[in-house]
């Protein structure tokens, strides 16, 4: 049996403490009112000047030297030119004849003059109007992504934790279904590690619903009148889809994802546990069964909850190609985790029968999803970019334009680190190896989340601050948590495992 280090237990303690420190001072410190924006924005116009007014009186110096010489070099035709512009003048104003009409002329004139003034006062009136409606739009909205900023920072390391285990669970039930012989004795870290499920999501449902009840404007398809035509708000390609995008049948579906994906873990976890004291294979039978529904059920599920959970923050983006590639994120970075657990726990004594086999079998699967995850990555950045489709193109515009540091980094992060690091088939069984590559790993999926979710929420207010980094330091203590608790439930080996014994002996 397993026993939780008081270590790690102290060390996700004060993960989690300063993670929810630094959640609630994200929340303090997000501005309350359109006068808070105001006043963030006159010092982000205050330092812009500042950065650029060396340069300015730089340029203007330069301008006023070359003004001068061109005045000098030109002086004299200026001159020339002026007297006989005078001279025009002067035999003009001695050939105008005075009309008898002259003071009648003049009243037309001033009259038109006044309405003249008259016209443009009240245009000008309508332009500082306009100008003061558009300003006021513009801060409502920078508050919007400002308050967004740390429900956003919690919401991406939330959704990501949460499927980590779930891309777990789907390869625990991927290696019952195909009934393999090299994985049953890694079987208790998968379910270790898929126990965080509930918990997971549980917090994530509140998240919903808190969005549901518009504590926050993370999804821009719940905004007031959308759908009404004549609104402020109406937006007709929104209003379009209101028959699949609203908050009850949304809620209901998230719902009925979780409670299927709950209930697989719950139930794979017991048969698992109850054929160990059995006398027959019927608990492995029952597991099988229910697994390949599982199967059947997630793979469904898991492309509409990417559609309602991270696409629909961008409504007026879709993606064929969406539920696929995000499937790819998250089991990759399920895989990498079942291996980093794995080398924790036989550095500390446990997993005897565990072998580099083993971890070897773990790296081929990280290496090959991760060559997967680019190809879907590629296919669907090239396709929308070469169709250059604006309502389809704009979503890799704003990205490239304003996150062009994670946007690219997390391709290195996740296509050529992985590719550099676990080509090599001795690297794959090297523990320090598997460790750097699952970190980098790791962090470009959760980069790759904050992609996929940051622009459309906050914008170009976008900077990993004490929001981003308290939200992952307090999940990721959770999570150390309540795995490593699991873990102690139950012995670490499957002993009535049918396929056990080929497990032990496996060797690649």
């Amino acid at each position: 049996m397993y026993t939780f280090s008081s270590r790690l237990k102290t060390f996700a303690i004060i993960l989690m403490v300063l993670g929810a420190l630094g959640i609630v001072y994200g929340f303090y410190m997000a501005p309350k009112t359109t006068a808070d924006v105001e006043a963030i924005l006159e010092k982000e116009a205050a330092e812009h000047h500042g950065s650029h007014a060396a340069t300015e009186t730089h340029t203007t110096i330069n301008e006023t030297h070359t003004t001068t010489e061109q005045q000098s070099e030109t002086g004299h035709h200026k001159g020339t030119d002026a007297t006989m512009a005078d001279s025009v003048h002067a035999d003009t104003i001695a050939i105008t004849p005075v009309a008898d009409t002259h003071h009648d002329a003049q009243v037309v004139t001033e009259e038109s003059t006044t309405t003249h003034i008259v016209k443009k006062t009240e245009a000008a009136s309508h332009d500082v109007h306009n100008d003061h409606a558009v300003h006021e739009k513009h801060v409502e909205h920078v508050l919007h992504q400002l308050q967004n900023k740390p429900w956003a920072a919690l919401y991406v390391a939330c959704i990501f934790m949460m499927l980590i285990a779930l891309g777990v669970l789907a390869f625990y039930a991927i290696q019952q279904v195909a009934q393999a012989g090299w994985s049953p004795v890694l079987f208790r870290v998968m379910q270790g590690i898929t126990s965080y499920l509930p918990v997971g999501s549980i917090i994530f449902f509140i998240l919903l619903v808190l969005s549901g009840l518009h504590f926050n404007h993370l999804f821009v398809w719940m905004n007031e009148g959308v759908d009404v035509v004549g609104h402020e708000n109406y937006d007709h390609l929104i209003a379009l889809k209101t028959g699949y995008l609203n908050v009850p049948a949304w809620l209901i579906r998230a719902a009925i994802f979780l409670i299927g994906w709950n209930l697989y873990q719950y139930f794979s976890r017991r048969n698992c546990l109850l054929q160990d004291e059995a006398n027959d294979n019927l608990y492995y039978k029952k597991n099988f069964n229910i697994s390949a529904g599982f199967l059947v059920f997630f793979i469904v599920t898991e492309s509409i909850m990417s559609w309602d959970w991270i696409m629909s923050v961008d409504p007026h983006w879709f993606s064929t190609l969406f539920g696929w590639y995000v499937f790819a994120s998250f089991f990759v970075s399920g895989i990498t985790v079942i291996a980093l657990v794995t080398v924790y726990m036989k550095s500390r004594g446990y997993l005897e029968f565990v072998n580099t086999s083993h971890i070897h079998d773990l790296a081929k699967f990280i290496f090959g999803i991760s060559i997967f995850w680019t190809y879907l990555w590629f296919s669907q950045f090239m396709l929308i970019w070469y169709s250059n489709i604006p309502e389809e193109v704009t979503y890799f515009i704003t990205r490239i334009e304003d996150y062009n540091l994670p946007f690219f980094g997390m391709i290195v992060l996740n296509f050529v680190f992985p590719v550099l690091i676990l080509i090599n088939t001795d690297f794959k069984r090297l523990t320090w190896i598997i460790v750097m590559a699952g970190i980098i790993i790791l962090s470009g999926h959760y980069i790759d989340f904050y992609n996929m979710i940051m622009p459309a929420t906050v914008g170009d207010r976008w900077f990993i601050g004490v929001s981003e980094i308290g939200s992952l330091m307090f999940f990721i203590g959770l999570f150390i948590m309540v795995v490593f608790t699991a873990l102690t439930k139950a012995p670490l080996l499957p002993k009535r495992n049918p396929l056990i014994e080929e497990s032990k002996h496996f060797h690649y």
